[in-house]
Formats: C-alpha cells, structure tokens, sequence
C-alpha cells in the first residue's frame, strides 16, 4: 500500500506543478520535499490545495473520508509535509486507522 499511495502523491505533485507554479515539483520523486517551512517548495497556500486535493482523490480512490490536517497532525512534533515519503508514511496510517 506504501508504493501505492506514494505514487498517488507522486502523480498528483507532478500534475500540480504548472498550476502551483512550481518547476520543481515537474520532477518529484520519493524524496521530495514539500513545505517551504521546511525546506521544501509550496508556500502554504499550495500546501492547503495539496491537502485538499489529496484528501479527495484518496476518498475516491478508497471509498473512505480521510482528514490529513486534523488537530494532531498540527500539534505533531515531526511534520508529515516534510516531503514525500514522510506524507505517504502518514496517510497509510490515517487509511489504516
């Protein structure tokens, strides 16, 4: 499921680029970072339509509402949009839940 859900995130980033503006993201791979308060390249304007849309294409593709940006993700320690392995690492268990 791990690979699955990355690709997902790897796909979507990559057909995101043009619309965020951002050429980096042309090329993303696993170890991609993500927001820009860590180093990463989306603003946090492309970081919450990266969520949304996200969520949306995990509930199509899962039949399951999931919520990435909940209370306990923002008081979390360790961000899970550092980059792209550490948001997949964290939806395999929003999904398992």
């Amino acid at each position: 499921m791990f690979n699955e859900i990355r690709n997902l995130i790897i796909q979507l980033l990559k057909s995101s680029a043009d619309d965020y503006e951002i050429e980096e993201l042309k090329n993303c791979k696993e170890d991609t970072k993500l927001y820009n308060g860590l180093g990463g390249c989306l603003d946090s304007l492309a970081l919450v339509s990266l969520v949304s849309d996200l969520e949306a294409l995990l509930s199509e593709k899962f039949g399951k509402d999931i919520v990435l940006a909940d209370e306990k993700m923002m008081s979390s320690r360790n961000s899970p949009f550092k980059d792209v392995n550490s948001l997949t690492e964290y939806v395999v268990q929003k999904i398992e839940k």
